[in-house]
């Protein structure tokens, strides 16, 4: 049986899904911050998964 498989063209993938869903997360949770926390957060996160995505799609290439 060959065990050679190599996994390391799947972490960066898993690495970023992983990144993503913690940034989503995050995103979820400015509703229960007030109105301030949330508008000094929210473009932050929002470039942060803009720049996960982009990320995403060039692993597809």
């Amino acid at each position: 049986m060959d065990m050679s498989f190599d996994f390391q063209p799947v972490y960066p993938h898993h690495d970023l899904l992983v990144e993503l869903g913690q940034v989503e997360m995050d995103i979820d949770e400015l509703y229960d911050r007030n109105d301030s926390e949330r508008d000094a957060l929210q473009p932050d996160l929002e470039s942060r998964m803009q720049s996960l995505l982009d990320a995403l799609d060039h692993l597809a290439v």
